[in-house]
């Protein structure tokens, strides 16, 4: 929701200057509402600018590869090394995030910049504008590279999430889906629920992935699973009450990338 709105706002000239572009990083595992909406949004008619989409692949056929031994970029999933320890509970180490949205975004910049295979300006001359509001004020982060600057406009308008929204209806623009990927560890009970109760397919599809990576990724000790409390994602009660279930772990996403 975010992200569109910042584009719209681009498009509607109420923030400026002007982008280049827009760039979206597929990770190939996004639920189909997402992908219907970036159809959408990459429409002439609707925004002024084009919308790039770059990937450097398919994290679900990944992570299916990894599970029978190939090679895989981690998710922050969950392990249990002792199926009778209710405590013996980790979290992988997360490299998707860098691999699927950072790499393949800087990527797509440097070679709209004209620096591919060239060494890098020590002065910033690319601005990076994020869609992130201001309640997650706490997933800004500087940029890394001396060439480019981040910026995130939504957050200098103190505008929350409920504020993009009102903005859209006020537009008559669609409500957008939240991006991520489907069997993203990091999903509240509230949004494993929602993707069980209205999209059967998607939630059957992420039930075998999870049943699929249990065992077999190579360099990890015992069970993987994508719920954080480390069993099989069809038997997870889901409460409705988030004060015992699971919350939305986004806001610890610490690039500010995902989602975006």
């Amino acid at each position: 929701m975010q992200s569109t709105t910042l584009a719209l706002m681009a498009a509607q000239d109420e923030i400026g200057p002007m982008p280049d572009c827009a760039i979206f990083a597929d990770t190939g595992w996004e639920p189909q509402a997402v992908y219907d909406h970036l159809s959408w949004l990459r429409s002439p008619h609707v925004l002024l600018f084009p919308v790039h989409i770059v990937s450097t692949g398919n994290l679900r056929d990944d992570l299916l590869g990894a599970s029978r031994g190939g090679r895989w970029a981690s998710i922050p999933a969950y392990t249990r090394g002792n199926a009778d320890d209710r405590d013996d509970i980790g979290m992988i180490r997360r490299q998707c995030t860098t691999e699927y949205k950072i790499a393949p975004i800087r990527k797509k910049v440097r070679a709209l910049a004209g620096l591919t295979r060239k060494r890098s300006p020590r002065e910033p001359f690319v601005e990076q504008w994020m869609g992130i509001s201001f309640e997650e004020i706490t997933r800004i982060k500087m940029s890394r590279e001396a060439w480019q600057v981040n910026r995130w406009p939504l957050i200098e308008k103190r505008m929350t999430r409920r504020d993009c929204l009102r903005w859209l209806e006020s537009y008559g623009y669609p409500r957008p889906p939240k991006s991520s990927c489907l069997g993203c560890p990091f999903h509240s009970d509230a949004a494993w629920r929602a993707i069980r109760k209205d999209h059967p397919e998607e939630w059957e599809d992420v039930v075998a992935v999870d049943r699929a990576i249990r065992r077999g990724l190579r360099g990890i000790r015992g069970e993987v699973f994508l719920h954080r409390s480390a069993t099989p994602l069809e038997t997870v009660p889901l409460t409705a009450c988030e004060k015992t279930g699971q919350t939305d772990l986004f806001l610890d996403e610490c690039d500010g990338v995902c989602g975006v």
